[in-house]
């Protein structure tokens, strides 16, 4: 195979960090949001700069709260904490999980070099949001020609699907999370799967992410591991790249025989460098490691919620379409609420959205229903993760129909997107209406 054209390195490795440091820094973002813990820092477990007795004094809680959080969490030792714990609106931030997934299109632009790539290789390079009510969805528009959208498809346990597309790529995932709950820490398994499809020529990416573990959850400062391996493979040639390491990260792309081509380090969390490998693995001489091939996007100085500019435009009405779904996170009352800061309305929508949603699920019941997602489909496909089967959701379509419909209507004009009340239920307040509506 001969050498990848220079101006094509650029979107390889871009593409690769995408696989990796992307994801992976999406994937503690995510952790950290299911336990209510955002702010949690990122330090060198090796570091070991403090005073072990004052470091022994730092956590997240004030004595009673820490004594009181202790005593309710105890039951709850080595179960799936998931979906058990009612956490207070004060640790949450104004986003929902749903929101959460679209970060990642912060960096789709790597996606899109990556289609652009010519050689296979070039390719591989990678506060709490609100838990989303069944039948919740995201969208996102006007941000580099990609459609993104996003639907809480199951509430035990707790899944999503997401699809975004543009010209040069599709990405599909079925998100699901296992926890095992160790008392002052807790390890996240992610029983999910990321599937990118390259539009040129259909090149597919498989990404599987490796375990979590988040320290300290009540006693000393909070920290995150990412043991194991993150591997991405290319299902159509066989070449895959694997990272393993915990604040820094080491590795290789491999080809479909095994052998290294490309040595990859950095840190999740900031930045991935690249050098040029012989196939034990050595660099080849005469070569150096190449400057930052990807880095983490800027955060504004003193950002409450260490939000990116991308991730502020999530929950901004300029990045939703005209018409939006009234089932859209940007509509919850809560998470509006928290983001004016107004706690107490917060808590207050938020604990009356949780008791509609069992109320709705008293009532499917009692008449006999299932939850039927309205743009995933859930297919007959299980494939194994090394945490557990995962059932797959496959988008279907049907949301570009529906957009389409919208935007051709001309009924979009000088509509108050704001003004829409949200609703992702199946059915009305007191009585039972189309089982399989949801409010659009």
């Amino acid at each position: 195979m001969g050498s990848p054209k220079k101006n094509e390195s650029k979107g390889f490795f871009a593409s690769v960090s995408s696989s990796f440091s992307v994801f992976s820094n999406a994937m503690h973002r995510s952790v950290n949001g299911l336990l209510g813990y955002e702010g949690v820092e990122v330090i060198n477990p090796e570091g070991g700069k403090e005073d072990a007795e004052e470091e022994a004094q730092r956590g997240r809680w004030k004595q009673e709260d820490r004594d009181s959080y202790w005593k309710m969490m105890q039951k709850y030792i080595g179960a799936d904490v998931t979906s058990m714990v009612t956490l207070p609106v004060i640790i949450f931030e104004p986003m929902t999980m749903l929101q959460k997934m679209a970060e990642l299109m912060e960096y789709s632009y790597l996606l899109d070099r990556a289609d652009e790539s010519e050689d296979p290789y070039m390719r591989l390079r990678t506060w709490k949001p609100f838990n989303p009510i069944l039948g919740e969805t995201y969208e996102l528009v006007n941000h580099g020609g990609i459609t993104f959208l996003a639907e809480q498809v199951s509430h035990h346990p707790p899944m999503s699907a997401g699809h975004a597309e543009n010209d040069h790529f599709a990405y599909d995932v079925t998100s699901k999370l296992k926890t095992k709950f160790l008392g002052n820490s807790v390890d996240v398994y992610p029983v999910g799967r990321t599937r990118v499809t390259l539009k040129r020529d259909g090149v597919v990416l498989d990404l599987v992410p490796p375990p979590t573990k988040v320290n300290n959850l009540i006693f000393g400062r909070t920290w995150v591991d990412s043991p194991g391996e993150m591997i991405m493979t290319n299902l159509t040639t066989g070449d895959k790249a694997v990272l393993a390491g915990r604040y820094e990260v080491d590795g290789y792309i491999y080809n479909s025989s095994e052998e290294p081509k490309i040595l990859m380090t950095g840190k999740w969390n900031e930045s991935l460098s690249c050098q040029p490998c012989d196939p034990e693995g050595e660099p080849l001489p005469n070569t150096e490691m190449k400057e930052v091939v990807w880095h983490v996007a800027d955060v504004p100085p003193n950002d409450k919620f260490q939000y990116t500019h991308f991730a502020h435009k999530i929950n901004s009405f300029d990045t939703a379409p005209k018409k939006l779904l009234a089932s859209d996170s940007r509509l919850r009352p809560d998470r509006y609420a928290l983001e004016l800061g107004d706690l107490s309305k917060a808590g207050t929508e938020k604990t009356s959205l949780e008791e509609r949603q069992r109320a709705e699920k008293r009532a499917r019941e009692a008449n006999g229903h299932n939850f039927t997602p309205r743009w995933f489909d859930l297919t007959e496909e299980v494939t194994t993760t090394p945490w557990g089967e995962l059932e797959i959701y496959q988008y279907n379509g049907k949301y570009s129909e529906h957009r389409a419909s919208i935007d051709n209507s001309g009924s979009i004009d000088n509509v108050d997107v704001k003004s829409t009340e949200f609703n992702p239920w199946q059915y009305g307040f007191l009585r039972l209406i189309n089982p399989f509506w949801h409010g659009s």
